[in-house]
């Protein structure tokens, strides 16, 4: 199969929604997440945990590599536009980390940013034209496939688990995190967290307002998402006390 690299002349598979294409690589990526959780018990033999986590995190780093390789080759690299430094972009990177060093901290920040960022990104994809099967296609669903593997077997495998105070933590963190972006966005013209303006795409912020209005919401938004991603260990939570 050959696997088109252009960056602006691709036009021969342009991706639409829920196709076929993209429905099966969401189907290829929910049974690699249910075998994380059938083969939970074995992966927590410490040789084969260890051969895992080293395996996640090159894939998490290698795919970023390429994504530079890519632009640059096609002339589109530049500081404001192709770090990872959007949510999922950075729980690429701190993905990688915590698979290796096992930091608590690290797992709060990636259940809400990465989990929540990268289910949302796979189910509504923005990546224009590039349909399946370009490049961009499988870098973008392995990417974001990934950060959700990574924080899944921290889940299943290591019995991580976020708590209530996880929640407000991290929106500190995110909040300390927007001011850093803001002046980066500042210095080279950026639009990390689409606080300088909203995704040409269209999204969900086109219903908050006007810029810079719709950031308040946008904080909103943020802090009831992180509530539906904790939702499932309050659940467990309640039910456990309630059998004690």
């Amino acid at each position: 199969m050959n696997i088109p690299f252009e960056y602006y002349d691709y036009t021969d598979n342009p991706f639409s929604f829920f196709s076929k294409h993209h429905i099966n690589a969401l189907l290829v990526l929910v049974g690699i997440y249910i075998l994380i959780f059938l083969f939970r018990k074995k992966l927590r033999n410490p040789k084969i945990d260890v051969k895992m986590c080293y395996i996640i995190a090159a894939a998490l780093i290698l795919q970023e590599i390429s994504l530079s390789i890519w632009r640059a080759y096609n002339g589109a690299w530049h500081p404001g536009t192709s770090l990872p430094l959007h949510l999922c972009g950075a729980s690429i990177v701190l993905s990688a980390i915590m698979l290796i060093n096992k930091n608590y901290i690290l797992f709060e920040i990636n259940y809400f940013w990465g989990l929540g960022g990268a289910i949302q990104a796979l189910l509504t994809p923005d990546i224009g034209m590039y349909g399946f099967p370009h490049y961009r296609f499988f870098q973008f669903f392995t990417s974001h496939g990934l950060i959700i593997v990574a924080v899944l077997y921290m889940v299943f495998v290591h019995q991580y688990t976020p708590k209530h105070r996880s929640i407000w933590k991290v929106f500190g963190i995110t909040l300390i995190y927007t001011v850093f972006i803001a002046f980066f966005n500042l210095i080279f013209k950026g639009n990390y967290l689409f606080i300088c303006w909203k995704p040409e795409n269209g999204s969900i912020m086109d219903v908050m307002g006007p810029w810079p209005w719709y950031i308040g919401p946008l904080a909103m938004v943020a802090i009831i998402s992180f509530y539906i991603w904790y939702a499932p260990f309050a659940i467990r939570s309640v039910i456990q006390k309630v059998k004690t």
